[in-house]
């Protein structure tokens, strides 16, 4: 299997979703503005959404994938169709207990996620209210998260990929339809969400019956394989998911900040998740499989040839798109959620978030593809510690950047973090000798940073000032901000391939 070309494929799926969440997004903000009711939705979401992270793409996927690959290489079809039927009971079990305990407790889990909005009644109870519809979302989509992480075992990458533009539908619908027949129009968006987990799930059960691997209800107590999931699925709940952990205590700060910052913070994050997407999960998604399989073959050379690979795809896209959300930040706002309700400050305090999230967006996106060098291995203790350190620096950098920068200190905070959790995973790779770098890295990266000065110069120039963003039609903007966006594109890929970058350079054989 060509692993550039099942990038590729994933990347495009992503694509889609992503087009549809900006969609979703730009209306939300055309309807809803940046205000008390954007801002209880917006933490009610975040709650879900992280235990998304947590149990779904994020450690039960790391813990879960690697046993599964191992029993899919070493092991008959029906003791592996028998591991998957009883994690999914396990699994199910815990996630509607989970549900059942947050749709109860939503009152108290909003006074602990967001103080602040203690000393606003209405809108502490509107949040609260919301989080009882939002949370059962994280029953379906975990399930879909184990759905997609089979599909992905047995190389069906595309239907995964493509199963969050659903949310992303449910929300436009929704916003267009729903939230003029509810009241507070804003329940419109929690019922997304509900619908949307619903869906995602869904969509993907046809498939796994085509494979004959639809997960049945058994449970087996002494089962060492779904046992070992859970025990390694535990402590990866901290170790993968150590930004959205981040998230979360921002989301608590924030609270404290002027109305608004929340939702600021949320746009902006919105963004850096476009690129993080495309590339960040992609890759992870199709290396874990493949590093797997490598460790379970004791193909030691071509673990790290891997490894390798996906770093230098990282730097290549990576490092571009950073400089590009840095720069052109301000268009980036402006075209897409300067409509409506949202104000021309809410376009500057978004604007200001955004920099500061793309100083981190290299590293977020490298701790994706670090990351599964470990959890490959089933070695989980090593990615926690390091969580651990990252966690704890990661909100000294909040206090110290909360009261200069506000709302973007928060956002400067989650981005050195991730730049940090990417360091140390990199260090302990070559500590360890798991990772060595094959040759040619300096002049890699001297090639790369010609081909970003010309590119940031182009940018730069033709960007303008932020003012001329914010008096021009939506029409405008959106043309202007199209052909430039295409001419740092061309500048940057010409360059590369002026200084001898080929496509074929970056062709990997993945094995499944």
């Amino acid at each position: 299997m060509n692993l550039l070309r099942a990038l590729t494929t994933i990347s495009g799926m992503t694509l889609i979703s992503r087009i549809l969440g900006f969609v979703r997004d730009v209306l939300i903000a055309r309807v809803f503005g940046a205000g008390m009711a954007t801002d209880a939705f917006f933490v009610a979401f975040r709650i879900p959404n992280l235990l998304r992270r947590l149990f779904a793409e994020g450690a039960f996927s790391q813990a879960f994938v690697p046993i599964l690959a191992e029993y899919k290489s070493r092991r008959t079809f029906e003791e592996t169709r028998g591991l998957i039927d009883r994690v999914a009971t396990l699994l199910s079990i815990c996630l509607f207990l989970v549900a059942l305990a947050g749709v109860i407790a939503a009152p108290a889990i909003i006074y602990v996620s967001a103080p602040g909005f203690g000393g606003s009644p209405e809108k502490f109870e509107l949040a609260a209210d919301l989080l009882r519809i939002t949370f059962p979302y994280i029953l379906f989509i975990s399930l879909g998260a184990l759905a997609g992480g089979i599909l992905n075992t047995w190389s069906k990458f595309t239907v995964p990929a493509l199963t969050p533009a659903l949310l992303n539908i449910s929300f436009i619908a929704f916003t267009l339809w729903g939230a003029p027949m509810m009241d507070p129009p804003v329940l419109a968006l929690a019922w997304a969400v509900f619908v949307g987990g619903v869906l995602q799930l869904a969509f993907q059960l046809p498939f796994l019956m085509r494979l004959n691997l639809m997960p049945r209800l058994r449970f087996k107590s002494d089962d060492d394989g779904a046992w070992r999931v859970l025990k390694q699925m535990i402590p990866a709940i901290f170790g993968v998911s150590i930004s959205q952990i981040s998230l979360l205590i921002n989301t608590i700060f924030a609270s404290f900040l002027v109305t608004g910052s929340v939702t600021w913070l949320y746009y902006a994050d919105r963004l850096m998740e476009f690129p993080a997407g495309l590339l960040g999960a992609a890759l992870g998604t199709i290396l874990l499989p493949s590093l797997s399989r490598h460790h379970a073959d004791k193909s030691a050379e071509e673990y790290s040839r891997l490894l390798d690979w996906g770093l230098r795809l990282t730097m290549l896209l990576t490092l571009p798109a950073a400089l590009a959300l840095a720069i052109l930040a301000t268009p980036l706002v402006a075209t897409l959620f300067y409509h409506g309700k949202f104000s021309a400050d809410d376009v500057l305090m978004t604007r200001d978030a955004l920099i500061a999230y793309s100083v981190g967006l290299s590293g977020l996106i490298l701790v994706k593809v670090l990351a599964p060098g470990f959890y490959a291995r089933q070695n989980i203790k090593t990615p926690v510690k390091i969580a651990v350190i990252t966690l704890i620096a990661t909100q000294l950098m909040n206090l110290a950047l909360i009261m200069p920068l506000r709302h973007a200190g928060l956002a400067l905070a989650i981005g050195l973090g991730a730049c940090l959790n990417a360091s140390l995973l990199y260090y302990k790779l070559r500590l360890h000798g798991i990772y060595q770098p094959q040759p040619g890295w300096m002049v890699f990266m001297l090639k790369i940073f010609m081909a970003l000065a010309a590119m940031g110069c182009a940018l730069w120039f033709a960007s303008g000032t932020d003012s001329s963003w914010l008096i021009s039609s939506t029409l405008d903007r959106a043309l202007r901000l199209t052909w430039i966006v295409a001419l740092g594109a061309m500048i940057y890929f010409v360059m590369l391939w002026l200084l001898g970058f080929r496509l074929h350079d970056f062709s990997q054989k993945g094995v499944l």
